[in-house]
Order: structure tokens, then C-alpha cells, then sequence
């Protein structure tokens, strides 16, 4: 799959991002956006992946079975095998 590459923000863009940013939330005014409470197709990482690298590993044949029997037809077992080591990391890092 291709990715795309986005423009960067123009720079008077940029400051008034910058601008609205620093702005208390008292002074935001949220009234004209429709609250969200449908979360159903919401998907994660389509706005922000990080970089990945490429490794070889060698996993025991049961383990790589038993995630490639967990995952979706949207996702990969590479990649749910990448979301449990991430949680896994997280668990030990909290700890």
C-alpha cells in the first residue's frame, strides 16, 4: 500500500493554529460543533503512525498460529502481534 505524504501547514496556517492552541478552553466556543457519541467506525493510526523497522525474529510455530487465528480482515497478525508487545511494554513500564 502507498502512503500518502501531506503538504506541510502554510505558515500563516501554522500561527493561527499556534493561536487557537494557546487559548484558555473557557474562551472556545464549541457551540456549532455536533457532539460525537457514535464511536462505532472509529479506527486508530489512520491520523498518526509511527515509523516502523523491519526485523527478522523467529517465533515458536503455535504462537504465531494462535495470533494469526485472533486477528481481523483489517489487520495483520505482524500487526496484532506489534499491539500486544506495545501493551505488554506499557504494562512493564507502569510497573
Amino acid at each position: 500500500m502507498k502512503k500518502e505524504r501531506f503538504n506541510p501547514i502554510p505558515s500563516e496556517l501554522q500561527l493561527e493554529v499556534d493561536a487557537l492552541a494557546n487559548l484558555p478552553d473557557e474562551q472556545i466556543q464549541t457551540d456549532e460543533i455536533p457532539e460525537v457519541r457514535d464511536w462505532d467506525n472509529a479506527k486508530r493510526g489512520v491520523f498518526y503512525q509511527p515509523s516502523q523497522q523491519q526485523v527478522l525474529i523467529s517465533l515458536d510455530a503455535d504462537l504465531v498460529a494462535w495470533f494469526e487465528a485472533r486477528c481481523t480482515q483489517d489487520e495483520s497478525y505482524q500487526a496484532t502481534i506489534n499491539q500486544a508487545l506495545r501493551e505488554y511494554v506499557a504494562q512493564w513500564q507502569a510497573s
